[in-house]
């Protein structure tokens, strides 16, 4: 990670339909890219395939690669699909039941009158409890049994479990015993995966602790095999460069503590567009900006204020809870291969998806059910063929789906239908774009929407019309930002610690924790090769008003006074009020970074007034319309074009409406802004 070092860097980013490739060389700058379509049965063989699609594209070897970073949603899928390893819990005597109570808040949205609890991850039939106890303060109030441990472990291996989970009471306060359970289970249960709570989030809150800690131990084998096949992939091909993953913060980590919190990459390649979308708007002088990641299954919405990625512990994968420090985002299923139907004469597009296989009926891979991407395909928003013309569309299997299962059923001509599939979509997505602006108290029309993803650019003026905003920032390379992202992530890892009891800002007490978790943030950079001009250290602390039941992270000051205030300042915003309650102390924090080189950005040639290769008719609400088709690769800095117009790329499309006009910016980005009515 020294940025003195520059190579040959490799970042590799696995969705649902394809796998994106970005290869750069840091020396010069230069850049190369691919798109492959991802392989769901084994998802490291579209990952080698990419990397050779783009070694090949710049005339380079394998061998000369010194960087590779990945991107995936393994683990997300094992936990959304519930195909994780068969886990157990072991925790302390008079808590089995902690999972299984949970927590009072229902999901009243999909249940309305009743509500029948999930299945926990780990049934009760599977928590073993052993004898000890750790008070509140973290004094040891029973010492471990640890023949009881011995004896749990034998009822382990009846199971026959692939990994256990190791949650004790008041862990986070005094981990002696939680540490010295793993061991002996370890010996014990020779081949079996052990996480312990204190390795993935030694944390206060018993439910989401052991729920965190069981979801880490139900993905690890998987993801320990996962790892272990991409390495053995890379070194068959000759590689010997390390491999980084990325995790759900927005930072990157090494395979060793992947393999150890497997948890934290849940929501890894989103996470990797966000940095690529906020390095992109940065560029051009943008620092305020919400992105909007269109993949073929899902979007991913992020607010970035002040050029700050935003983190959250808040979050969750499917239904479970997984409080990881992960990018503040908000995901639905909308993507380009969203299913439209009509059931009961009413049509609903999403969140079921084609995938990658069939896909869309476009693809020509036996698809049949109308998507998303179809409806732009009828529209005439694409070109014949995609993928700098590897991939042609079939316009008639497009035009049949959508004729036979949604225009048909509901009276309407095809072009209407189109649109309808369209605009619900762009509804869906502008709804989470309010969760993240509205509800938090930000008005969308002071953000520049940059959207990405393969369809992202097909939707983004539509969006932007929609919530008002009146520019539109399409990155150079849209359909694979999610890879460019992870060539620009810093190395990053969180150390926390929960006070034994929260209470008043004790500023030396605080100072002492503080102390600890950065010689720990030490060691690890040590671990990771970090040089030390590349190391970055951030205080936090997570408050909260007494009687409150959650925390604020608040950037840690030298005073308490400075603390509250920040604390006060930061819930106002939030809230719209302050209280007079004291302020409790809860967890401390060390962020640590360490940061990649900068990435060497060639400025664009100066272009003129761009050439259209072909004209299409185009059908708009106002009817169908001749429009320019532009090919990219053609634009230089300064270049600018009004619509309505098609904007053509090796990674996907933008379409400009009537009423909007693009400049192509020095750095490659095209600013669209929106003419005044």
């Amino acid at each position: 990670m020294s940025s003195s070092s520059p190579g040959l860097s490799v970042a590799v980013d696995i969705g649902g339909t394809f796998t994106d490739v970005a290869l750069v060389d840091h020396a010069t700058g230069a850049k190369w890219r691919a798109k492959t379509p991802s392989v769901p049965a084994d998802p490291s063989e579209a990952f080698l395939t990419g990397i050779r699609l783009a070694l090949a594209d710049a005339g380079r070897e394998a061998p000369a690669l010194t960087q590779v970073l990945h991107g995936t949603t393994v683990a997300t899928n094992m936990i959304l699909e519930d195909k994780g390893a068969k886990t157990a819990l072991v925790t302390t005597r008079g808590f089995r039941h902690v999972l299984a109570i949970g927590r009072q808040d229902i999901p009243r949205s999909a249940n309305l009158y009743t509500w029948v609890k999930p299945r926990r991850p780990v049934p009760p039939s599977r928590i073993v409890e052993v004898d000890e106890r750790i008070l509140a303060g973290g004094a040891v109030g029973t010492p471990l049994d640890e023949e009881s441990v011995r004896a749990a472990a034998r009822a382990l291996a009846a199971m026959d479990v692939a990994a256990v989970a190791v949650c004790l009471i008041h862990a986070f306060a005094n981990p002696a015993h939680e540490r010295r359970t793993a061991e002996i289970l370890a010996e014990a249960l020779p081949g079996v995966a052990v996480t312990t709570s204190t390795d993935v989030l030694p944390e206060v809150r018993e439910y989401e602790r052991s729920l965190t800690t069981v979801l880490n131990a139900t993905v690890m084998p998987g993801i320990t095999t996962y790892v272990g096949r991409l390495e053995e992939r890379l070194k068959s091909e000759g590689i010997a460069a390390p491999l980084l993953l990325m995790q759900s913060n927005g930072g990157v980590a090494g395979a060793e503590a992947i393999r150890k919190a497997p948890a934290l990459t849940a929501l890894s390649g989103p996470a990797a567009g966000v940095v690529g979308a906020a390095a992109d708007a940065a560029a051009c002088g943008i620092s305020d900006i919400i992105t909007v990641d269109i993949g073929g299954t899902s979007a991913d919405i992020c607010l970035i204020e002040d050029g700050r990625v935003g983190l959250t512990q808040k979050g969750s994968v499917g239904t479970w809870p997984l409080p990881l420090p992960m990018v503040d985002m908000v995901t639905i299923g909308a993507g380009g291969g969203s299913l439209a139907k009509v059931e009961r004469s009413t049509l609903s597009v999403g969140p079921e998806s084609a995938g990658a296989m069939p896909g869309p009926a476009a693809y020509g891979r036996g698809g049949t059910q109308p998507t998303v991407t179809d409806a732009h395909v009828v529209l005439g928003h694409l070109p014949a063929r995609l993928l700098g013309g590897k991939m042609a569309l079939d316009v008639e299997a497009a035009r049949r789906a959508v004729a036979e299962h949604v225009a048909g059923p509901l009276g309407l001509d095809l072009t209407t239908a189109a649109r309808g599939i369209l605009a619900i979509a762009d509804n869906h997505m502008v709804g989470a774009v309010r969760v993240v602006s509205v509800e938090r108290g930000h008005d969308p029309r002071d953000f520049t929407l940059v959207p990405f993803g393969g369809a992202g650019p097909l939707h983004g003026c539509a969006l932007a019309e929609l919530l008002g905003i009146s520019r539109v920032m399409i990155p150079t390379a849209p359909g694979v930002l999610c890879a460019d992202g992870l060539l620009a992530a810093d190395l990053k890892a969180e150390f926390s610690r929960t006070l034994p009891k929260a209470g008043a800002v004790e500023v030396g007490t605080a100072g002492s924790i503080l102390a600890e978790l950065k010689a720990r943030a030490a060691a690890w950079f040590d671990a990771e090769g970090v040089a030390d001009a590349d190391r970055r250290t951030a205080s936090v602390a997570l408050l909260r008003y007494h009687g409150q039941g959650n925390e604020l992270p608040i950037p840690w000051d030298a005073t308490r006074e400075a603390v509250e205030a920040r604390f006060a300042e930061r819930h106002k915003a939030l809230y719209g009020f302050a209280l007079t309650a004291p302020i409790e102390l809860v967890t401390l924090r060390i962020e640590a970074t360490g940061t990649a080189p900068e990435p060497t950005r060639n400025p664009l040639p100066e272009g003129g007034a761009p050439t259209a290769t072909e004209t299409v008719a185009v059908h708009f609400a106002g009817g169908a319309r001749d429009v320019p088709v532009y090919d990219r690769a053609t634009f230089g800095a300064g270049t600018s074009f009004d619509g309505p117009a098609i904007v053509s790329q090796f990674d996907t499309t933008t379409l400009v409406p009537p009423g909007w006009s693009g400049r192509v910016h020095a750095s490659g980005a095209i600013l669209l802004t929106k003419e005044p009515a």
